[in-house]
């Protein structure tokens, strides 16, 4: 079965028969009936089982390296469905699902064996029956078929070209400013009891944001302003929308080993500072793979050098910020990392053209760090140690731009 044929026949599966289907039946929230929904094996493959309050427009398709089976819906709502009690397949290593983009859902299957999608329909009547079966098949008969339909009119929207970042002139405007809360929806991001990192830094960067706009001078801008999957590419790209003058992705991992504790900033480099550091981009990064971006395109030749050249005199800039959100945070929290000044090859911080650097706010695999997080006093002297770096980056900005004119 093709890529087409499998996503016009979701489409059409849409109508119900006997009649046309309502068109609140298409755009209102449907809601997942977690007793009556899950993947199992079968003798050739899988098959997966999804009952729905009611039909909404989605399109299913398979993705390689790592191989995964993405359903996007527009719109369901997950509550009451868990990975552990939907996923009773031996062929499936994990399941992730939540909010994708403003309007669509997504689910994710890690797939442990090559699993093509045989047949998928919808069943209407009492709600709406969501299955799909998938056969087992070689890895490159798997890898000819996987990849993202590509139609016009159902394709998931797109970041539009935009203009890029307005120059600042002696301080005429206010600096924008992009708070990056890092993960969300489908991907939570580090979890510590009933404390997820998504949730966490989503607060910080309300939180800061109030703090900077009341310190004047500044106009800031959230890449998201609500529990949804955002990823990596449309982070810059919205940032770039928004003529950002800097950008700040917010984190709170958690390490699996050591004891790393206190806040980082990291900048932008092809080279981690340490083992730890790769590992930490790799997992960043990878929590795109797994929610079914494709991040294979590279840039040619051409628009690599440019962008090479762009970094030459955006990295400094990045460098400063960062050693001045270091002084910052120091004079205000104290606690950082016995290094806090790191690097490490993160895709959120491969923007050519505007300075941009990732703070770990504190990992929340350290009792002392995640105390310090859940504290709104000491989440508020960091948004504090934030805005006081801002301020002392801007002046010297402007004046090693100063400089240059000269």
């Amino acid at each position: 079965m093709s890529r087409l044929s499998i996503f016009l026949a979701t489409v059409m599966a849409l109508v119900p028969v006997g009649g046309v289907a309502d068109a609140q039946g298409l755009t209102a929230l449907a809601r997942v009936d977690a007793a009556a929904s899950a993947v199992q094996d079968t003798s050739g493959g899988a098959e997966l089982v999804l009952q729905l309050s009611q039909p909404v427009p989605y399109r299913v398709f398979t993705l390689d390296a790592p191989r995964r089976l993405v359903l996007d819906f527009s719109e369901v709502a997950w509550d009451g469905l868990t990975a552990d009690g939907f996923d009773r397949s031996d062929r499936i290593g994990g399941v992730a699902m939540g909010a994708f983009q403003p309007g669509w859902s997504r689910m994710v299957l890690q797939l442990e064996t090559p699993l093509v999608i045989d047949t998928v329909e919808m069943q209407t009547g009492q709600g709406a029956r969501v299955v799909v079966a998938l056969r087992e098949v070689a890895p490159d008969a798997f890898a000819d078929r996987a990849g993202a339909p590509d139609i016009a009119g159902f394709t998931l929207p797109k970041p539009q070209p935009v203009a890029q970042p307005r120059p600042r002139q002696n301080g005429e405007r206010p600096v924008m400013v992009v708070l990056d809360p890092g993960h969300g929806g489908l991907d939570p991001g580090a979890q510590r009891g009933d404390v997820i990192e998504a949730d966490l830094m989503l607060q910080f960067a309300r939180e800061l944001r109030e703090v900077l706009l009341r310190a004047g001078g500044f106009e800031v801008m959230l890449t998201r302003d609500d529990d949804l999957f955002v990823p990596l590419e449309m982070r810059q790209s919205l940032a770039r929308a928004m003529q950002a003058d800097v950008f700040i992705s917010l984190h709170a991992d958690a390490l699996a080993e050591g004891r790393a504790s206190g806040a980082t900033i990291y900048t932008l480099s092809e080279e981690a500072s340490d083992i730890a550091s790769e590992k930490l981009a790799e997992r960043h990064d990878r929590a795109d793979l797994l929610a079914g971006i494709d991040l294979s395109d590279q840039d040619d030749v051409i628009a690599g050098v440019l962008m090479d050249l762009a970094r030459a005199e955006t990295a400094p800039r990045s460098d400063r910020l960062a050693e001045a959100l270091v002084a910052g945070l120091r004079d205000n929290i104290g606690n950082l990392h016995k290094r806090p000044r790191l690097e490490a090859s993160f895709s959120v911080l491969k923007a050519a053209d505007i300075p941009a650097v990732l703070i770990e706010l504190g990992f929340m695999s350290s009792e002392r760090d995640l105390q310090h997080l859940t504290s709104p006093d000491w989440r508020a002297q960091a948004a504090g140690g934030i805005r006081d770096a801002l301020r002392a980056w801007v002046v010297e900005d402007a004046a090693q731009a100063a400089l240059l004119r000269q």
